[in-house]
């Protein structure tokens, strides 16, 4: 993969690291996340990240997106947790096998005047927890997503849910109050501000024309290349404790963790997201440990720095890689 960044990509991007760092106390005060931090992403093309540029977008290759994602997590985790999330809309827009319908939304998508986030209780393992029933005008969805960022923030939401025990489909729907979702929020420790909800589906209808397709149920199964991109936020959070105490031997672990999830295609990818996410704990303790007693200030940036470490431990925490992390955590005790 090519990880060097243009010149012109570097001067579109310059600015927002040093803008979210210093928003960054605020945010985890937060109710929710201001509009200007993706406003600013909006600007720099970062919604169409990885669109061709025929399409408007950077057509950025997987690489250089990864590492646009862990300097913007070093600096925000939570801007960046809510704007990744986006991918899925514009990963599914861009595949031609999408309703041309649905596709028209692509040139908003692209540009971030339509932002998308994600409701994934199609995928969960084990019982169906969201499921879909056909009807004479569209759909029915009934169960619920237990995790779904953005609200509020986003505009529409990628939501699958089983159709049966070995189909999985996909819709998109608008990210609004309407009858037959009911919102829960929760309170979380780490990134309150990324509007994160439970939603409950009772009867809810969906047009057809609001269909993108079908796929094999997998539980489980995730594709590489989407927890690669999710391994850069623990990048992210290990990047900004490295910065912060300065030359250490976790420079060389933080290096050694990249290239091993840079080997996705033919490594084992939950080993390596489990590795990255403790590196991300272990780096923030060691921060702690550093700063002295302020580190028990609550706001303090170490502090919440092992606020957010312990949150991504369970986020898209997949069951290959808990089992990882509890067999890599449990060794080290």
């Amino acid at each position: 993969m090519n990880f060097n960044m243009s010149h012109e990509l570097r001067t579109q991007v310059h600015g927002i690291p040093g803008f979210l760092r210093a928003n960054a106390e605020a945010t985890d005060v937060a109710v929710t996340l201001s509009s200007q931090h993706f406003n600013i992403l909006a600007e720099s093309g970062l919604y169409g990240a990885f669109a061709p540029t025929s399409n408007g977008g950077l057509g950025l290759d997987l690489g250089v997106v990864c590492t646009i994602i862990e300097q913007l997590a070093s600096a925000c985790l939570t801007t960046t947790f809510v704007w990744i999330q986006h991918f899925r809309l514009l990963a599914a827009l861009l595949d031609p096998a999408t309703p041309e319908g649905l596709r028209e939304l692509l040139p908003l998508t692209v540009s971030g005047q339509v932002k998308g986030g994600v409701a994934l209780g199609g995928l969960l393992p084990g019982p169906p927890r969201l499921k879909a029933i056909e009807t004479n005008d569209g759909w029915r969805l009934d169960g619920d997503a237990p995790w779904v960022s953005g609200w509020g923030i986003v505009d529409v939401l990628f939501v699958t849910a089983r159709h049966s025990d070995d189909t999985v489909i996909s819709f998109v729907i608008d990210a609004v109050d309407q009858p037959g979702i009911e919102v829960t929020r929760h309170h979380l420790s780490a990134m309150n501000a990324s509007s994160t909800v439970h939603l409950t589906f009772n009867e809810f209808q969906i047009p057809r024309d609001r269909y993108v397709g079908s796929q094999p149920y997998a539980p489980g199964l995730e594709r590489p290349e989407a927890l690669r991109v999710n391994g850069s936020l623990a990048l992210g959070v290990t990047r900004r404790c490295c910065e912060l105490l300065g030359p250490t031997s976790l420079d060389d672990e933080l290096r050694r963790c990249r290239e091993d999830l840079d080997t996705f295609e033919t490594t084992d990818i939950a080993a390596s997201r489990a590795h990255a996410v403790e590196l991300a704990v272990r780096a923030s303790h060691v921060m702690a440990v550093s700063r002295g007693s302020r580190s028990a200030i609550k706001g303090d940036i170490a502090e919440r720095t092992t606020r957010e470490a312990a949150l991504l431990l369970v986020f898209a925490s997949r069951p290959a890689i808990k089992n990882a992390l509890l067999d890599l955590m449990i060794k080290a005790v």
